[in-house]
């Protein structure tokens, strides 16, 4: 069932969500191989289950997502509830409030049934950098399930919840998606607030959305965006009603197709969607984009210059992990940053450390700022052309969850979904196939800042053509 429908059945009194908790919790047992999620807040889950079966027992009216079960990615504060981002050093903070997505999701009646795991503070695309252990992929077990969300994508997957909230830094909402054969939303920079997800890179972080359908993202967002006062980046652009949005018709849009070093199997489908929707009636361009390796340097130059910052503030004196093991407060900083953050984390510190430093700020960082206007510029000049852009989500497959990736090769691998993070424009991946024979691949569909019904139209779109469906009404 779709979210919409899940709700109805609620209201019809199609089942009582205290069974709907057990079902999940003992699916979350039988496949907890999968290592999807970090925390199961058991007792908090079946005291609100209980409280909106008693609410509907009364008669009274019921908030919009009563009857849905939520998975949330463990960088994102419930109050009373651990947040480790899956590293040691934040392995026995308790969070003292409650993020703003939290809040209203609570108030629109959805409840969260625990903390999924992910690469650690949301630094890495394979699941693997976990403290904790790496995440499986119900789609295939012997691959990556992506990063850094993949606790998040992988409990969707496999039905270990509704749906799932997760954090898109440079793609990973996206990129798990895509592996997971699931819809991932990355909102606009704004659209969402971001007070209470710990942050990594403050200008690029964006709570984002694991799914099974461009309608159940829809719905979502509908309730989790606009203004929040405690956000300063929080935008108080006006939140439309996305489903009404996604259903209207695609056949007034114009959307450009992005052909950039696609694989042989993307190719082949991206051709097929290409054919289904000129049958559509829908005006196609062909755009190039000329940054997609200047975005890569220019990301992880900035990403890894704000992760430094955010990050000095883990140093064992306030919260957190300390070494036991030191004999003076420089020593004991040492100590306790070096046991409780892993190498990956590590390795961005140190990049940050650098470009930061005096002698470098303006080689490094200024430069990549300034590539990062020419990338947003260049993204705009496009949105003159088309409404949207059609683009790869992925550069390949997943790779071996047994191989050790190369730190290079990984941050290369998210070169489609690093524009969209820089431009602060939103993006969504879709899965996508020729016909029931074939394997999905990602499409990425970018829009507009605030243009995320454009994404949603004509990402259902998408789905209907994936169900070889041809028709744009």
């Amino acid at each position: 069932m779709t979210l919409r429908q899940k709700i109805a059945a609620y209201r019809e009194n199609e089942f009582k969500l205290v069974d709907a908790v057990q079902d999940f919790l003992e699916a979350i047992e039988r496949d907890k191989v999968l290592n999807a999620y970090l925390y199961l807040s058991r007792d908090e889950a079946f005291r609100a289950a209980q409280n909106m079966d008693m609410l509907r027992a009364s008669g009274s009216k019921l908030p919009p997502l009563a009857g849905i079960v939520l998975a949330v990615k463990d960088n994102i504060h419930i109050k009373n509830q651990p947040t480790t981002c899956a590293s040691r050093i934040l392995q026995s903070f308790i969070a003292p409030f409650s993020a703003t997505v939290i809040d209203r999701l609570e108030r629109a009646g959805a409840l969260f049934i625990g903390k999924t795991n992910m690469d650690e503070f949301a630094m890495g695309s394979s699941g693997a950098f976990s403290a904790y252990g790496p995440t499986q992929n119900p789609c295939n077990p012997t691959k990556t399930p992506g990063g850094s969300s993949s606790g998040s994508a992988a409990a969707v997957a496999a039905r270990l919840a509704d749906a799932a909230l997760g954090s898109d830094t440079g793609g990973s909402v996206r990129q798990p998606a895509a592996f997971t054969e699931l819809v991932g939303l990355k909102p606009s920079y704004g659209r969402v607030s971001r007070y209470g997800l710990v942050a990594f890179a403050s200008s690029l972080d964006q709570i984002g959305i694991l799914s099974h359908s461009v309608e159940d993202s829809a719905v979502l967002l509908h309730e989790m965006a606009g203004y929040d006062l405690r956000d300063a980046t929080c935008s108080a652009v006006k939140v439309p009603d996305y489903v009404p949005e996604m259903q209207k018709s695609v056949k007034n849009l114009r959307i450009g197709f992005v052909h950039d070093h696609i694989d042989m199997q993307t190719a082949i489908l991206f051709k097929s969607l290409h054919t289904k929707i000129s049958a559509a009636g829908v005006k196609i361009d062909d755009i190039e984009l000329s940054f997609t390796d200047d975005a890569v340097a220019a990301y992880y130059i900035i990403a890894s210059a704000e992760a430094s910052s955010n990050l000095a503030r883990f140093d064992g004196v306030r919260y957190g992990y300390r070494s036991d093991y030191f004999t003076s407060l420089d020593e004991m900083y040492i100590k306790t940053r070096s046991d409780g953050f892993g190498e990956e984390v590590r390795r961005r510190i140190f990049l940050g450390s650098y470009v930061l430093s005096k002698g470098y700020y303006d080689m490094y960082y200024r430069k990549a700022q300034q590539v990062r206007r020419l990338i947003r510029d260049e993204l705009n000049r496009a949105f003159t052309e088309v409404d949207v852009l059609l683009m790869p989500t992925v550069s390949g497959p997943a790779s071996s969850l047994d191989e050790k990736q190369d730190p290079l090769q990984m941050y290369i691998s998210d070169r489609y979904t690093i524009p969209a993070s820089l431009a602060g424009i939103c993006a969504i991946n879709i899965p996508y196939s020729a016909n029931s024979a074939s394997n999905p691949v990602g499409i990425q569909v970018l829009a507009p800042a605030f243009a995320e019904d454009h994404l949603f139209r004509v990402g259902r779109f998408i789905e209907e053509c994936s169900e070889s469906k041809s028709d744009a009404s």
